[in-house]
């Protein structure tokens, strides 16, 4: 018996019934021959780490743009934490920590930057055709490795696909959910994420104060007693469902969509935040329609050429956008040598 197949015997020892099981993937979109330490969650894990669009996680915006100062949060603090909540509800469930690891660290690599400003800007320019959540599997499967792509398992490009939300309803039914539960934690592990992170951000810009009373008599006065509030819930109410599906009881659930509407209509919402909205998606759309007539310069692995220019400009940094548009649209100084 070699190390993965002790590890995927003590998966089913361990875990509880309801966990996915290494052992039992639904394999990948092209078979490989199994490590003989690593499972195939642990490989979609690590392959994740180690890609370029995860490590351009750190220069993309989560909800304040191009942030000066050092605790702003971006798109990889948002990714780490949403995995230690998610990792938290697996561990406490007695599921698969490491296939959740995995969904959590994979969810977002097809944001865009400029954060949801980038993404509405490139929805629009190709009809509708542009969700993040499909652009985190199209980097999985297509984009990375110069067009390889990562080889993930089932499981993972599943929880990947079905993890977003926006403003939709936190719960989905079984019909609509990820296949596994480990999977529909990262849908709410990801909210729980985000809600508590975002407050923290936003009185750091003093763009509130506080949360309503009522919600923080509820669900708690700090960071860490919110979350603590919120993932004490899902694990409870799972519990009590019998592993039906990833659930979370009834009055937290209320106040977390009470929570994230304040959110939306006090800091998404903002002044300060849609001033620079407007400036982001400019750079985002004229940088779309340059490459659209400069197809040549850059990879092409999309069916059309406004799907191949979504892809590269969605893999952009925050950075990276703005000193292309610098270097595309704005006149040079003339000096002479």
């Amino acid at each position: 018996m070699n190390i993965r197949e002790r590890i995927e015997k003590n998966e089913e020892l361990y875990l509880c019934k309801f966990a996915a099981k290494s052992s039992q993937t639904k394999g990948r979109l092209k078979p490989e021959e199994k490590d003989d330490i690593r499972t195939d969650y642990m490989r979609d894990r690590d392959r994740v780490i180690h890609s370029k669009s995860f490590r351009r996680l750190k220069h993309k915006t989560q909800v304040f743009f191009s942030p000066l100062g050092d605790h702003y949060r971006t798109r990889m603090t948002h990714t780490l934490e949403v995995s230690q909540v998610a990792r938290t509800i697996a561990v406490a469930l007695s599921l698969n920590e490491t296939l959740t690891e995995a969904i959590s660290l994979a969810h977002d690599l097809g944001h865009t930057p400029f954060g949801h400003a980038g993404e509405a800007v490139l929805n629009k320019k190709t009809n509708g055709k542009f969700k993040h959540w499909f652009q985190s599997l199209r980097v999985v499967d297509v984009l990375e490795k110069d067009g390889q792509g990562l080889n993930l398992t089932y499981e993972v490009r599943d929880g990947i696909v079905k993890h977003s939300k926006g403003r939709g309803d936190i719960l989905l039914d079984k019909k609509n959910s990820a296949n596994t539960l480990e999977g529909q934690i990262v849908r709410i592990a990801d909210i729980i994420a985000y809600v508590n992170h975002d407050i923290d951000d936003a009185q750091r810009a003093k763009i509130i104060d506080k949360i309503p009373n009522r919600l923080s008599n509820v669900l708690g006065d700090t960071h860490s007693k919110r979350i603590t509030t919120m993932v004490k819930s899902v694990i409870k109410q799972t519990k009590e469902s019998n592993y039906e599906q990833i659930l979370i009881e009834s009055d937290i659930l209320e106040c977390l969509n009470e929570l994230r509407d304040f959110l939306f209509e006090n800091v998404y919402m903002s002044g300060a935040i849609q001033s620079e909205i407007s400036k982001s998606s400019k750079v985002i759309s004229d940088l779309f329609d340059y490459f659209l007539e400069h197809i040549d310069l850059i990879p092409q692995y999309g069916s059309t050429k406004e799907e191949s220019v979504a892809d590269y400009i969605s893999g952009m940094t925050d950075r990276y956008a703005m000193d292309l548009y610098y270097k595309i649209f704005i006149p040079k100084s003339w000096a002479i040598t």
